[in-house]
């Protein structure tokens, strides 16, 4: 061998050292951040077949592994283990080397490796391409080789195949993804290609799938743009896609045939949201184009732009409690709990608390105690130091609570959160410091404390669910935020969201219909605030630039004869002088009135169809882009008709 090897050669080869492995585990974080879950997944699948899940960076080396602990003595004996290379090069054939020297997958059964020591393994390996095209790692599946398992190879190509799309989602968080496929049930599927966009179009990157095509669809000149690969703008298709997000589309290509596409990531529209912040600003009924100018300048915290418990008063009796206790405990140390039903704005209040009181300047660090999985929640509230755990970074990293030193600690869905976390929870409190994972010394922390709930905590306590000593110590004042269907300050909030949507899209002169509005204030509204405010920001969206009025056409059709309040009676709404409330009436449009009485949501969707037609002259085209609807789905609600 040019080597130098000798399969007979049984002196061992030992693992690189601690430092090395840890530097190798740096330069590969990202890779072990999304492996990680991966292969947890994997490992469940053939847990107890003396079989042991590897990844191993470019060079070869192990990074991390899992494994059943009778097989992985038996690895340990010949360095099938974390640190240690199997490169081709010092080990000759076998699954990691293999599958890096060959850039495909490969399975290597017992005497088929190069050195006899290593004759009793059966390994399965494939490589991981990353979002540039390049080599970022191996996945290996290993067991003795008299257990071979006739699927094995294929769980490997699918798990890679899985890793590397979160790699590319990862690689372009902030950057429109499309999804492809010749055939529509690909896609969704491991099978479908992957295009990152700019906002001008300019094609950034694909994955592996999307790499292939892109090639194919180039031989004549390169894939460097939407423009250059379908005959539709690319304006056209984000407007489609804002309008029915997740909508399958089919678009012919510039070099003939055509691809079914679905957008599956706009700009980062949602990371920031100046909207939601506009939300509860207008003190009192205004018109749309004055609750538009409000929006932008209301705020009243310590920073202008920001909102504040003042700018959240809009005349609701029993919101209005809630932030005049709010308003009584700032600075003083108090801890808050906020309380209520999912979707009224818990974070928003939160934020306001902290912009109104004396640590407006100070960071606000919100975590959500219900999204971080169990295994990763310590190390996310307290940190950790350098080596701590497998995966951790060398420089070690600063836990949410130390983040928040010198402001406010938001703890949201805290009734979520693991009993083991609740009792290093209770002890950061009352000693106000924190000790990172993997050290002895304590950091003292200043911190203002607000937890938000769906949850009802007594009764958690009572179950034995929650703390009983930690519930008493989050709880010095708790609020309750009332549901958006108990309110009595609807057309207010109706009003300060619609122009703020508005402002967005630089539009004005342009007003909610009466039917409409008097609809808004007697729904349900069972998903609240967020629910409100997404049905505004599609009915603009729907809204044709000579339009100066919404109407019941631009809503969306679940809010007719929708789940789970169809048939309960709406509830009164806070405030001494709320109005009882008259059954729920549907609002008029161009073609005659929704009715009041129960009807089916065909017989809603074909009379907004017949107004729209009317109003285009018959046109399909302009009927389809006005509902939001394909030229073919369209036709056949049409046949539905006659």
């Amino acid at each position: 061998m040019d080597s130098g090897l000798d399969h007979q050669d049984g002196r061992p080869m030992e693992p690189v050292g601690r430092l090395q492995l840890a530097e190798s585990r740096e330069r590969n974080a990202t890779l072990l951040a999304h492996a990680g879950g991966v292969m947890e997944h994997v490992f469940d699948q053939i847990r107890a077949s003396g079989s042991m899940v590897l990844l191993a960076d470019v060079d070869g080396t192990i990074i991390h592994s899992l494994g059943d602990p009778s097989f992985v003595d038996r690895a340990g004996r010949v360095a099938l283990q974390p640190g240690a290379c199997w490169s081709e090069g010092l080990r000759g054939t076998n699954g990691i080397g293999t599958a890096i020297e060959e850039r495909l997958a490969v399975e290597v059964l017992g005497s088929e490796h190069y050195l006899d020591r290593n004759s009793f393994l059966t390994c399965s390996a494939a490589p991981i391409i990353g979002a540039d095209g390049e080599l970022a790692g191996v996945l290996d599946i290993s067991g003795d080789f008299r257990n071979p398992q006739r699927h094995t190879l294929g769980l490997v190509r699918l798990s890679v195949q899985l890793l590397e799309k979160r790699l590319f989602e990862a690689r372009y968080p902030n950057d429109i993804l499309i999804a492809f496929h010749p055939r529509p049930e690909y896609l969704g599927s491991l099978q479908e290609g992957l295009i990152a966009l700019g906002a001008d179009g300019a094609v950034l990157g694909a994955n592996g799938a999307g790499r292939e095509w892109l090639a194919r669809a180039g031989r004549s000149a390169p894939v460097s743009s939407f423009a250059s690969l379908f005959k539709i703008g690319f304006g056209a298709i984000l407007d489609r896609a804002s309008m029915a997000p997740n909508a399958l589309l089919k678009l012919d290509l510039r070099q003939g045939g055509e691809l079914y596409l679905q957008v599956r990531s706009l700009r980062p529209l949602m990371v920031s949201n100046p909207g939601m912040q506009a939300m509860a600003s207008v003190t009192a009924p205004t018109p749309v184009a004055e609750a538009a100018a409000r929006g932008k300048a209301a705020g009243g915290g310590k920073r202008s732009g920001e909102v504040s418990l003042a700018s959240l008063s809009t005349g609701d009796e029993r919101l209005q409690r809630a932030l005049d206790r709010a308003m009584r405990i700032e600075g003083k140390g108090i801890p808050l709990l906020i309380q209520g039903e999912s979707g009224v704005g818990k974070e928003l209040f939160a934020r306001a608390f902290h912009n109104s009181g004396p640590r407006a300047d100070g960071p606000f660090v919100a975590v959500n105690c219900a999204a971080i999985p169990e295994n990763l929640i310590e190390s996310e509230l307290f940190g950790y130091v350098g080596g701590a755990f497998t995966g951790a970074r060398r420089e070690g990293g600063v836990g949410k609570v130390q983040l928040a030193h010198g402001g406010t600690l938001f703890l949201d869905e805290i009734g979520d959160m693991p009993l083991a976390m609740q009792t290093r929870l209770l002890r950061v409190l009352q000693e106000r410091c924190v000790t990172p994972i993997g050290s002895t010394k304590s950091i003292p922390v200043d911190i203002s404390l607000v937890c938000a709930t769906h949850r009802a905590l007594r009764e958690a306590v009572a179950a034995s669910e929650f703390r009983e000593d930690l519930y008493y110590r989050i709880n010095g004042l708790t609020v309750t935020l009332p549901p958006l269907r108990e309110r009595s300050d609807i057309r207010p909030l109706v009003e300060s969201i619609f122009g703020a949507e508005l402002a967005e899209v630089r539009r004005s002169g342009v007003s909610i219909s009466d039917e409409v509005m008097n609809f808004f204030e007697r729904y349900a509204w069972p998903g609240n605030l967020r629910q409100l405010h997404n049905v505004l920001r599609l009915a603009v969206a729907l809204m044709d630039e000579d339009e100066h009025e919404l109407r019941a056409i631009h809503l969306p059709e679940d809010l007719f004869g929708s789940e789970p309040f169809d048939d309960a009676p709406a509830r009164p709404r806070s405030g001494a002088g709320a109005a009882q409330p008259a059954p729920v009436e549907e609002p008029e449009h161009a073609g005659g009135r929704l009715k009041a009485e129960p009807r089916s949501l065909d017989e809603i969707k074909l009379e907004a169809i017949t107004s729209v037609m009317r109003e285009v002259g018959g046109n399909i085209s302009a009927a389809a882009r006005r509902l939001g609807v394909s030229r073919n789905t369209l036709y056949r609600k049409l046949g539905r008709m006659h």
